[in-house]
């Protein structure tokens, strides 16, 4: 799930993170991070619906409490197809079915998440996932988290055994690599990957760089707004090798996200990028048609 990096530190999912001071270009984007929806309104008068046509590359749909009218904002901002993820069997299965609900707008992933590993519920996983991955768009969320207390070589097995399976069908992988960054680059490479975004990269420069030059994707998130880490790897990382995404139901600064708030990352980015928005956005829906062959 979320690469949740914050002075250097990692977090649990859906805990606020630690506010870093924002400059004053980041004033917009804090307003809309703590404030009401109203500000939300306000970006979408700077770039009126229907001329945006954008992809969440990233969100766990299945942890939204009112999906039906999460889909309908994000329509509603002009976001053509949520790529959704899954981390265990539950989530997998929940995916699935969203996609059914949502046809043409929900596209699902299904993964095997670190977080979710546990000694009794691999084979079943892993067995969904091979039987199940031929109809689904990307496998992910998927990688290794040294963060978490589920043992390294465990971590590593499955991982591999999941990389496999995309490999023989075809499929993009979608990374979670929370201070495995090296590792999780190498494993996907020697894998045989063709596609991979490693997911809210906030890694070291160096490994960045060889993620790029292996021809892989880095995502970005609205932590851009905050994010010393990630802004670097954004700020380093080709437009052309760069989705958007929300991640949510993540909470950024004390507000859960949604899909609709792609738009903040889009924002962020252009600013971080000094582009204009427009562009950005075209580049990273462009993007995301390309890696997923939407």
């Amino acid at each position: 799930m979320l690469e949740q990096w914050s002075n250097g530190k990692g977090s649990e999912p859906h805990i606020s993170q630690p506010s870093i001071t924002p400059s004053l270009q980041y004033s917009s984007l804090t307003e809309l991070a703590r404030g009401p929806a109203g500000t939300l309104k306000t970006l979408l008068g700077k770039y009126p619906h229907p001329k945006l046509i954008m992809i969440d590359t990233h969100a766990h749909l299945n942890e939204i409490e009112d999906i039906h009218r999460a889909i309908l904002r994000a329509k509603d901002v002009g976001i053509q197809g949520i790529v959704a993820v899954g981390m265990d069997l539950f989530s997998n299965r929940t995916t699935l079915d969203l996609a059914r609900q949502f046809p043409g707008m929900v596209h699902p992933a299904i993964g095997y998440h670190p977080w979710s590993i546990s000694q009794e519920t691999i084979e079943e996983n892993i067995d969904f996932i091979e039987k199940n991955l031929a109809s689904c768009l990307a496998l992910g969320e998927v990688g290794i988290d040294y963060k978490t207390k589920i043992k390294k070589p465990i971590q590593w097995e499955v991982f591999s055994r999941v990389l496999s399976i995309a490999a023989r069908n075809n499929r993009p992988v979608i990374v979670h690599s929370r201070f495995s960054h090296q590792r999780s680059h190498q494993m996907v490479k020697d894998a045989g990957i063709e596609k991979g975004v490693f997911h809210w990269y906030s890694g070291p420069l160096e490994i960045l760089e060889k993620i790029i030059d292996d021809g892989y994707y880095v995502s970005a998130t609205p932590a851009l707004a905050y994010s010393p880490p990630h802004q670097a790897a954004i700020k380093t990382a080709p437009m052309e090798r760069i989705l958007v995404e929300t991640d949510s139901p993540v909470e950024y600064q004390g507000r859960i996200s949604e899909p609709a708030d792609l738009m903040i990352t889009l924002e962020e980015l252009s600013r971080l990028k000094g582009m204009h928005f427009e562009d950005v956005r075209s580049i990273t829906f462009q993007n995301a048609k390309l890696f997923f062959d939407i």
